[in-house]
């Protein structure tokens, strides 16, 4: 309770300076609008939008001003972020383009700099939208595809993913077989396969580690799975890879 009331404090005293030393955050309808122009690749309209936020005072998010900007554009890469997820984006490359962007905020250290690289955020996520990979299929099957991927290293129920695409389960999963061709449970399972082979590859995790971390209940499991899918052993797979490496050095 003590921690709830210090939170609330420094709530109202934080409201209270940003007043008194005119701060604002940018109005909400400037931001939808700025998140609206990223989804549709326009790039001048979201440069003027920008500019416009921009004539405004920021927040001070940080008692030192070159950390309060960069805390602020930080804010803006993770709105950037669901910008292009929500345009159809698939979120591991809005991900990682994100990774990217904060740690580029982190190494610059002039206002000026920070300025333009606020700029160079909003073209870099308009092109990854661009160019990236996008979910091909109706809004729905697109949701349950985006909760998949997000999630994948959860559990994923069909209540979790209905309720996140807005449809009831019933509908989804007859739908998701239409439109994919294969049944959900299915994809889920290609999913964390070729997403452990990240851990195979790049990692020193133990196959029983790896087998856990996708949530499966056993290794022996995990290995049929695999060369279900991708027709090798997660071991025959690791040793070819290793030596295609090896033999490109």
């Amino acid at each position: 309770m003590e921690m709830k009331n210090n939170n609330n404090k420094y709530f109202f005293e934080t409201r209270a300076e940003n007043i008194r030393n005119f701060y604002y955050h940018p109005s909400f309808a400037l931001e939808q609008q700025l998140m609206d122009a990223i989804i549709r690749c326009d790039q001048e309209e979201a440069k003027e939008v920008l500019d416009q936020i921009n004539s405004l005072e920021r927040a001070k998010l940080a008692a030192e001003p070159i950390r309060s900007i960069k805390n602020s554009l930080i804010c803006s890469c993770t709105l950037f972020t669901r910008a292009i997820i929500k345009g159809g984006a698939l979120p591991e490359d809005a991900f990682s383009l994100s990774d990217v962007m904060i740690r580029q905020i982190e190494k610059t250290n002039t206002f000026a700099d920070l300025k333009a690289l606020e700029y160079e955020m909003v073209s870099c996520f308009i092109d990854t939208l661009k160019s990236a990979e996008r979910l091909e299929y109706n809004h729905v099957v697109n949701r349950a595809i985006t909760y998949i991927h997000q999630e994948i290293l959860h559990e994923i129920t069909l209540e979790k993913m209905a309720e996140f695409a807005g449809v009831h389960p019933g509908y989804l999963s007859r739908i998701f077989k239409l439109s994919v061709g294969m049944i959900i449970p299915e994809y889920i399972n290609r999913k964390k396969i070729e997403d452990s082979k990240y851990f195979l590859l790049h990692t020193n995790s133990r196959l029983s580690e790896i087998a856990q971390m996708f949530g499966y209940c056993n290794q022996s499991y995990y290995t049929v799975l695999f060369k279900k899918f991708s027709g090798m052993t997660p071991g025959q797979y690791k040793n070819a890879n290793l030596s295609k490496g090896k033999a490109g050095t």
